[in-house]
């Protein structure tokens, strides 16, 4: 889907146009990470999943750095006007391997 393209979510958050969950705002703050660092995580990023069959819209998994120079997620559900914040967390190496991109494999 043209809309999960990283270039588009990009455009859309150069041009202020999010929207931020209740569940993402309780999240940054149990996580320790600000509106910036998910602003600049995405400027930086790349999608490394998609899930185009979400609802309300597809969403996607953006893999980026914060402002303190961290590897953090992002998921974003995606509109053609905007892009809404649904959740952040620092991936771990429990379920990602090394490149914290790609997830393990579940036996």
């Amino acid at each position: 889907m043209e809309n999960l393209n990283i270039n588009s979510i990009k455009q859309m958050i150069k041009y202020g146009k999010m929207r931020w969950t209740n569940h993402v705002i309780v999240r940054l703050f149990q996580r320790n990470i600000t509106q910036g660092d998910i602003e600049n995580a995405i400027l930086n990023g790349e999608v490394i999943e998609e899930y185009e069959n979400d609802y309300p819209y597809p969403s996607c998994l953006v893999y980026g750095i914060n402002l303190n120079k961290e590897v953090i997620h992002i998921v974003c559900g995606v509109t053609r006007e905007e892009v809404w914040i649904i959740t952040a967390y620092y991936p771990d190496d429990i379920k990602w391997e090394d490149d914290l991109k790609t997830r393990k494999e579940i036996n």
